[in-house]
């Protein structure tokens, strides 16, 4: 992030400051710009070789904040909303990840582990952007303000600090932020520590202590930046800042020319550009006219519509109003530059950050592009997965939304492209979707009171923290209770209030469009198999462990998970002897991968596998496709009406629905290398060659709890093998599965 070849120069005019100088000020704090910050600090080198969340980054975000406003001051972090202005190839960063991540398992496979490890952390994931969730929630639960801005955080940050109420005294972030009107920007922070030396049972140790008084902070003054490049002017500066390039634009395609800057350019590059050729960018590519690469980015053109919708972006104001800004001089076709527009209400529900934004993306832009996972996508399971399976559920989810706003969208048309295969699109016409089943989950509109009457299923489930899923799916098995659940919402009928009813109602509303219940609220034969596997699991399951069992499943209706289709590029190096002990293995870690490991705050640093990365890439689109189809079950009850708008629950609610946390494939991982390790040994199926490699198992996961985790995977592969067994009907291969538990019993 920043501008290019600004942030180099400069070093020269930036100013450092106390940190405490701060006191009693609010700051804006860019959210992906602070991601930035933390991978600085701490970077988990494996994470792009597990999938899922960090196991170590909510606690370094809590030292982090805890340190810095130790200072007096207070911090509101502005997140990035919709997708807006011109869109750049969405295909070529994943590829070049997924490509390092192949090339670190081949140094990781060839027991070159030092290389692997700087392969796996070149990779560069997870991005900010896709962090953005995870932050949100330790934000949350740190009592830290935070806001989405409808399109880009920097607009809206710059519209908190210029805006008389004043919402906040200063704004740290990117150089970009200048673009923006912004006159003075904190860059950095630095916090000092003290290293102090103590003595704990007898064992020296070093022990590091913040220092306040010795941290500061480093800010830009755009005043000075304008004098020392030459006394410019404002708007020079802002158009030598977009040749510079950005994540906003492109650079300037001579300045990427070596003949002509041998050395690389600077921001001066720019400003004489614009002095000697201008004044104007349109003057400056009159100059290089002959540059062929102008012509192919259409770059002028680019460059008027990112200034555009940087002159007229869209903000939430204080009143709550979505509002462009400068909308008398606005054009009438703004919305080209920056974005569709889409009902306040609804935009008010992602500022709140009760909603994410990739399904609102896919209706506005009419784009969905499906990029490669880290894994590489190269099976033919996963590309049917997000090809074909996925399908009826995208549009689903998009008609859902599009029926309950604007008639306009519900006659677009979305187009979805694939990384593998970027020349073919597939068309979803919503017009042919529509209209969707809105008013079938209408029918579900439980009051408080009544949800209380299973109170003995919901007991567990208060708080963002357990699992609302697990109660509302057993409350459902009572005859007697789904009776009296059918009502039909009309105007006298007060609208859901409490948190419970909200987040209740919405998940059997889900389980409606997943097909677990009939349009009568009674269970189908794959809702009796859901709810019997949770049964096996036991009420004192944790939401973790509810989400994975129902994750199983759905990969049990996807035909994914199947002892009979294991394709054998899922096997990868093992010291097993046969196919079939290799299929045996990976089923039962599949099912393992569903759930989440017991660590410690600090990265992983145990074994490894390919096959169950490639596992958790399918594992990890289905569940983002669940949460889709759970968010837009939220927004529809909320634009029907049918929840009480007067409220502050908004992050409740949204923690309190499923699927809202990505797990990695580690426990897939510890279980499959005890088993290999297992096959290694004289007599694999004796107790005490079981209990050598369990405590064995322990060294590898060094700040975890292997035995626990272990546990975990096997209370599921229980839930699971059971009614595998009892719906063979639906499930198919019981004798397969017979034959996988029989030859796990022996190894357990």
């Amino acid at each position: 992030m920043g501008i290019r070849a600004f942030d180099p120069w400069s070093a020269r005019v930036v100013h450092a400051m106390p940190l405490t100088s701060l006191k009693n000020s609010v700051i804006g704090i860019d959210a992906a710009h602070y991601l930035e910050r933390i991978f600085t600090i701490s970077r988990e080198p494996l994470l792009s070789a597990l999938g899922g969340w960090p196991l170590a980054y909510g606690l370094v975000v809590r030292k982090d904040l805890d340190d810095l406003q130790s200072a007096g001051f207070k911090a509101h972090f502005v997140f990035n909303g919709l997708d807006y202005g011109t869109e750049d190839d969405p295909f070529t960063s994943t590829s070049a990840s997924s490509a390092l991540i192949a090339k670190a398992f081949e140094l990781y496979e060839a027991e070159n582990t030092t290389e692997a490890v700087k392969e796996f952390k070149a990779a560069g994931v997870p991005t900010a952007a896709a962090l953005s969730e995870f932050l949100k929630k330790v934000l949350y639960d740190l009592k830290v303000e935070f806001t989405v801005a409808p399109y880009s955080a920097l607009a809206q940050l710059a519209y908190y600090e210029k805006d008389p109420s004043q919402f906040i005294d200063a704004i740290y972030g990117p150089s970009e932020l200048f673009l923006f009107g912004v006159d003075k920007l904190i860059t950095k922070f630095t916090l000092s520590y003290d290293v102090l030396e103590t003595t704990e049972n007898g064992t020296s140790m070093k022990v590091s202590s913040f220092s306040l008084d010795n941290s500061t902070f480093s800010w830009i003054d755009r005043r000075e930046c304008l004098e020392q490049l030459g006394n410019i002017s404002a708007e020079i500066f802002i158009d030598a800042c977009m040749l510079a390039g950005s994540n906003l634009m492109d650079t300037f395609p001579p300045f990427r020319n070596t003949q002509l800057f041998i050395s690389g350019y600077s921001i001066r590059d720019a400003v004489k550009q614009l002095t000697t050729h201008g004044p104007s960018v349109s003057g400056v590519c009159a100059h290089h006219q002959d540059d062929k690469k102008i012509k192919q980015l259409d770059y002028l053109d680019r460059y008027k519509r990112v200034m555009t919708g940087i002159k007229h972006h869209v903000v939430i104001t204080k009143s709550g109003n979505v509002e462009t800004l400068d909308t008398a001089h606005a054009p009438f076709d703004v919305h080209d530059c920056i974005g569709q527009r889409l009902p306040e209400e609804l935009m008010y529900y992602l500022f709140r950050g009760m909603i994410r934004p990739r399904v609102l993306n896919w209706l506005t832009s009419g784009k969905i592009s499906v990029t490669a996972p880290y894994a590489g996508g190269e099976t033919q399971e996963y590309q049917k997965l997000v090809k074909e399976q996925l399908l009826p559920w995208r549009g689903q989810a998009l008609c859902l939304l599009a029926d309950s706003i604007n008639r306009y969208y519900g006659k677009k048309d979305v187009t979805t492209r694939f990384w593998f295969d970027a020349s073919t699109e597939q068309k979803l016409n919503l017009k042919d979707l529509l209209p969707s089943q809105k008013n079938a989950l209408r029918t579900w509109h439980v009051s408080d009171q009544l949800i209380g009457e299973r109170k003995d299923e919901l007991e567990h489930s208060e708080g963002p923290g357990s699992s609302y899923l697990f109660g509302a799916i057993r409350s459902i098995a009572s005859q007697s209770f789904v009776a009296k659940t059918l009502s039909t919402k009309s105007k006298s009928d007060n609208p859901l209030r409490t948190t419970r009813e909200v987040v209740t109602n919405v998940i059997w509303r889900f389980l409606y469009l997943r097909q677990y219940m009939d349009g009568d609220h009674n269970l189908t034969a794959w809702g009796t198999l859901l709810v019997q596997t949770l049964e096996i699991l036991g009420s004192s399951s944790s939401r973790e462990q509810t989400e994975a069992a129902f994750l199983a499943v759905e990969l049990l209706r996807l035909g994914i998970l199947n002892p009979s289709t294991v394709s054998p590029s899922y096997f990868g190096a093992s010291s097993y002897t046969t196919d079939v002990d290799r299929r045996n293995s990976m089923i039962v870690s599949w099912i393992a991968s569903l759930g989440k490991i017991r660590h410690h705050a600090i990265g992983y640093s145990g074994p490894l596998n390919r096959q169950l990365l490639a596992f958790q890439s399918i594992v990890s689109e289905v569940r983002a496709s669940l949460r889709d189809l759970v968010e837009m079950s939220l927004v529809s009850l909320f634009l029907e009406g049918d929840a009480d708008r007067d409220r502050k629950d908004w992050m409740d609610i949204s923690l309190s629905l499923p699927f809202y946390e990505d797990t990695s494939c580690a426990v897939g991982i510890l279980f499959k290398s005890y088993l290999d390790e297992l096959s290694k040994m004289d007599d694999p199926t004796s107790e005490s060659t079981r209990a050598e490699v369990k405590d064995k198992a322990q060294s590898w996961l060094k700040h975890g709890d292997f035995r626990g985790s272990f546990d975990d995977a096997l209370r599921l592969w229980d839930a699971v093998y059971h009614n595998v067994r009892s719906f063979d009907k639906l499930t198919g291969a019981k004798p397969l599965w017979d034959e996988v538990d029989q030859w796990l019993a022996l190894r357990r």
